[in-house]
């Protein structure tokens, strides 16, 4: 008879001497698929010294609190470094027992202050399961973009100067194990408590950016059109943004080669599941299409999306208009905007299960024209059938083979070309009369499709042109974040690096959304802002209470604007702290003091 398998053996931890140095290791089983046969894989959690006390390494550092709990360690061995772990610690204050230290930490301190006032540490907390440990690595990695220079191969160095909220030194090894340790579990927990925290009909904005990789070895990495005009792989990141509180609430990546139209019905899938309810989508015209409208309809999702006016149904609006002067007869004009406007209301019903039928919600379309805008766009069209032409009159004079299909349809867009199949030499163009006579149509016009809303076409054309503020969250990502590329190899590093970017963008948003409204004329960027905090530094000596150095000149501003409170003893003026609290008995009366000399009198 076999003997019982021990359901906690893979969690035991032994001692395994390699080297000379003593390990503490655990050997759990795993059943090779191909095989079917069981096999055994040591895994190191820490050196053990010659008084068996347990020393924990990145590992167990990046490692849940949960599964770290299933460890069985010897009972004879000192964990004394174990309970050490802000995870682990008990409440109370901590012993500084390092040595003296006096570093930089007035951005770090006004970046701690974001972190609470957004609510992104709390929510890291109970993703992380209270492990204050890992949320502190979460937050440095996500600070260092922000206060340091360089990669997180500066991290380290950075520290030395920097009081990070995570106190140990952060190695590339461990950067690596913490980012692999981030689950997408751990994604939709935090996108479900960032939902929470939106308002009714908050107005939220979808759009996405390409991120060049330098490795190949990322399955979304495509060749796709580069915004950056660079030949390297790429990736599509979308995120949405609310308008409201400026700051994102989602974010997702795609493949590089993946249109904005084909992945809205995942994004709104990914929305549902974390529980974003009531919530009003703005969509670029990228996101525009008869399949997604459809899936709008169907979800009942309110929403004011971007459309093209080269579309049927919008082109036969704008033909029906006929020959005009300066504006169509049918439409209004804004005297603020100084746009033209016009609304329709549209039916729109579509099958649904069971032979369903369902019926839009007061979908409407939006029609604008711009007379300056059409004369403009006139003018580029003529430049545009003028310089094109001059092109291909010097490419058919010197025989010059011609690109390939996609490349020629898009450079010379209002011309047909006759070439030679095989030589690929240009043989005739001539000017495609219709498409011509269908842009200067529609030049000078845009709209909108609106659902679920009893919007004016000019308040939805202010909601709209509001999204253009999303641009900045890219802006940030590509510039002071220093997220422009991707330096990361595997699945799950790249998974919990856009999990970290994402922190990281939150609390930049908050301070540069701030900046903007309060502190724009003092500070040019939410750099300068936290370059006037840096030089506050914190001051540890061993056995002592530590200290800030004190708060002057524009660093009180800076507190005043985000109505953060200065630490006591740190603000230019002194407050009294005489109080009668310790002394016994009851307080004494105040004495009525009297003049005798105005009494007198």
């Amino acid at each position: 008879m076999a003997r019982p398998v021990d359901p906690e053996s893979g969690y035991r931890v032994k001692i395994h001497v390699n080297n000379g140095r003593r390990y503490a290791s655990t050997q759990p089983s795993v059943v090779d698929p191909a095989t079917g046969k069981k096999k055994y894989h040591r895994i190191h959690w820490g050196t053990v010294d010659a008084d068996n006390r347990f020393h924990p390494d990145n590992r167990y550092l990046a490692t849940p609190i949960e599964e770290r709990s299933k460890l069985i360690f010897p009972p004879d061995w000192d964990l004394s470094e174990v309970e050490k772990l802000s995870g682990c610690r008990k409440p109370g204050r901590p012993v500084i027992e390092s040595q003296d230290e006096n570093r930089l930490y007035g951005d770090i301190w006004l970046l701690e202050k974001i972190a609470d006032a957004t609510g992104i540490r709390e929510d890291l907390m109970k993703v992380f399961s209270n492990d204050r440990e890992k949320v502190n690595a979460v937050l440095t990695l996500a600070y260092f973009p922000m206060s340091g220079k360089g990669t997180y191969n500066q991290l380290a160095a950075w520290q030395r100067i920097s009081k990070a909220p995570y106190g140990r030194q952060m190695n590339s090894a461990y950067i690596t194990l913490l980012t692999q340790s981030i689950t997408e579990k751990n994604r939709m927990d935090l996108l479900r408590l960032r939902a929470k925290r939106l308002h009714k009909e908050e107005l939220c904005a979808v759009d996405s950016t390409s991120r060049t990789a330098w490795g190949s070895s990322l399955a979304e990495i495509h060749y796709g059109k580069n915004k950056d005009h660079l030949p390297l792989p790429q990736t599509l990141e979308v995120v949405v943004y609310t308008l409201d509180g400026h700051m994102p609430v989602y974010y997702r990546t795609f493949a590089g080669n993946t249109p904005d139209s084909r992945s809205l019905e995942i994004i709104l899938k990914d929305l549902d599941q974390a529980g974003f309810r009531d919530i009003v989508l703005i969509t670029d015209r990228g996101y525009e299409s008869i399949r997604n409208l459809e899936m709008y309809i169907d979800r009942g999702q309110r929403m004011i999306m971007g459309a093209k006016v080269s579309q049927k149904p919008i082109l036969q609006k704008i033909r029906d208009f006929g020959e005009f002067g300066a504006h169509p007869k049918e439409m209004e004009i804004d005297p603020d905007e100084r746009l033209y406007y016009k609304q329709y209301d549209l039916e729109y019903q579509i099958s649904g299960r069971r032979d369903n039928i369902k019926k839009s919600d007061r979908l409407k379309l939006n029609l604008y024209f711009d007379p300056m805008r059409r004369d403009q766009e006139n003018i580029d069209i003529d430049i545009a059938l003028r310089t094109q032409g001059e092109a291909l009159s010097q490419i058919q004079k010197t025989q010059t083979p011609l690109d390939d299909d996609r490349t020629i349809s898009r450079v010379y867009n209002y011309y047909d070309l006759k070439f030679d199949e095989k030589t690929r030499e240009l043989q005739s163009y001539t000017i495609n009369q219709k498409k011509v006579d269908r842009a200067r149509m529609t030049a000078g016009f845009f709209a909108n499709f609106t659902q679920g809303m009893s919007l004016t076409p000019m308040e939805a054309q202010h909601h709209y042109r509001v999204r253009d503020e999303q641009e900045k969250y890219f802006t940030m990502m590509k510039g002071i974040m220093g997220a422009d590329r991707q330096r990361n190899w595997s699945e799950s590093g790249k998974s919990g690096r856009l999990f970290i970017l994402f922190v990281s963008q939150i609390i930049g948003c908050y301070l540069g959304s701030i900046r903007k409204q309060k502190l724009s004329s003092e500070f040019d960027s939410m750099a300068d802002v936290l370059n006037e905090m840096r030089p506050i530094r914190y001051v540890e000596h061993p056995n002592t209470v530590a200290y800030i150095t004190p708060f002057v000149g524009k660093q009180v501003d800076i507190c005043e604007a985000f109505g953060f409170d200065i630490p006591d003893g740190c603000a230019p003026e002194y407050v009294v702290r005489k109080s009668n609290k310790g002394k016994r008995g009851r307080p004494r009366k105040n004495k009525l003091v009297i003049n005798e000399e105005s009494e007198s009198t």
